[in-house]
């Protein structure tokens, strides 16, 4: 702790949903004493929830008519008695929206990227993962004591090089490859077909992390790797545009039932939540029933990159709902990310080791339920852009 810089340290903040698209503070920083009052309410710019389904009143009536049916825990894992008529029918949905054979549901899509992984590699096994990967598929790579080799973020001819030479010293080693459709710190996103079509030619496995995509990005917002023969495995989460919490696993009948019978992630914990999984399900519907909504928030993601550009700014990278304003140096975001906050918008300083070092930003998140005007006020409060870095 003592060597930890202090701008790397992060500290845990408390919050409660205001009307609209509003987070309230709750009193207890530095300096405060009882009775303080509530901080005036920030307009979110911060959150996954992408289409605004957490707050749904329909997704939370479902949640809350589970609640009453079956109490709020499953009380044991899926294996024992945790199963619920709920978990059924959320997989089978799942399976049939994205045309996969078997899910299966998790409590946490930390613990889903773990268990896919293991499932899909071993000690003799080579994985490729994308420079950028979320930290939990690199958990699994640990997890399943493979040997690991990373690629240049979205560089395919990287990948294929490596590949390559993989297939060629070792022709009969499983090769996995790890990337995600929308990469949520940078809002990039790989040619997941030329992805899907590269790892074919190669013989590897390919598993797509879809977590940041569903909802929101595809056809119908079934995510990038909707259709496409090569993707083996598929994770989502309900956690972003479900408005819910938990994830699941899409693949095969084969590799589901392996993961049934071998994963530890999914025979060792205690089931989702029911009240959760009912509204993941009501969330789904909301998704399959208004596709526009998605078409209207990415359509609102480019107006956004186009103005931020306008006024100075390094355009964000990517096409989808997660815009990352570079600012390079760690105090500079944190003094970006106050300068907001003092303008009622709320968007954090992503730093080191979430990025590398030297490209801290601000990460900017567009949700379907922000009110008309916010992206004047950003502007406003942005102020001007900072000077690109001397070479």
């Amino acid at each position: 702790m003592a060597a930890l810089q202090q701008q790397r340290r992060r500290r845990l903040r408390s919050f409660r949903p205001t009307a609209g698209s509003g987070l309230q503070e709750e009193p207890g920083g530095a300096g405060a004493v009882p009775g303080d009052s509530w901080p005036i309410p920030l307009l979110d710019l911060a959150s996954n929830d992408y289409l605004g389904l957490s707050r749904h009143p329909g997704v939370i009536a479902a949640a809350r008519a589970e609640l009453e049916r079956s109490g709020l825990g499953a009380g044991a894992s899926r294996l024992v008695t945790g199963t619920r008529p709920v978990h059924r029918l959320l997989e089978a949905a799942l399976a049939a929206w994205l045309g996969r054979e078997r899910v299966l549901l998790f409590p946490s899509g930390f613990q889903a990227n773990v268990a896919a992984v293991s499932a899909l590699a071993d000690r003799q096994s080579l994985v490729c993962a994308d420079r950028h990967v979320h930290h939990s598929l690199l958990a699994g790579v640990r997890a399943s004591g493979s040997r690991l080799v990373r690629f240049a973020h979205n560089d395919l001819g990287d990948l294929e090089r490596r590949l390559a030479q993989a297939r060629s010293s070792q022709p009969d080693q499983t090769r996995l490859v790890l990337s995600e459709s929308l990469f949520s710190m940078e809002g990039t996103s790989p040619d997941v077909p030329a992805l899907a079509a590269l790892c074919r030619r190669h013989g590897a496995l390919l598993l797509l992390d879809e977590a940041h995509a569903l909802g929101v990005l595809g056809p119908g917002g079934r995510g990038l790797g909707h259709g496409l023969e090569g993707v083996h495995l598929v994770c989502g989460t309900f956690g972003k545009a479900f408005g819910s919490g938990g994830a699941f696993l899409a693949g095969d009948a084969l590799l589901g039932d392996w993961l049934l019978q071998a994963s530890g992630a999914f025979r060792y914990t205690t089931a989702l939540a029911p009240p959760l999984a009912a509204g993941a399900l009501a969330a789904l519907r909301q998704i399959e029933a208004q596709p526009q909504i998605a078409t209207e928030l990415l359509a609102r993601a480019h107006r956004w990159r186009q103005a931020l550009a306008a006024a100075g700014w390094p355009r964000p990278a990517g096409d989808g709902p997660v815009l990352p304003l570079l600012v390079g140096d760690d105090g500079a975001a944190l003094a970006l990310q106050e300068r907001l906050e003092a303008a009622g918008l709320l968007a954090v300083a992503i730093r080191p080791p979430t990025v590398p070092a030297g490209t801290a930003r601000l990460r900017l998140v567009l949700r379907q339920d922000l009110p008309a005007g916010t992206l004047a006020r950003l502007i406003g409060a942005l102020g001007p852009a900072p000077s690109p870095p001397t070479p």
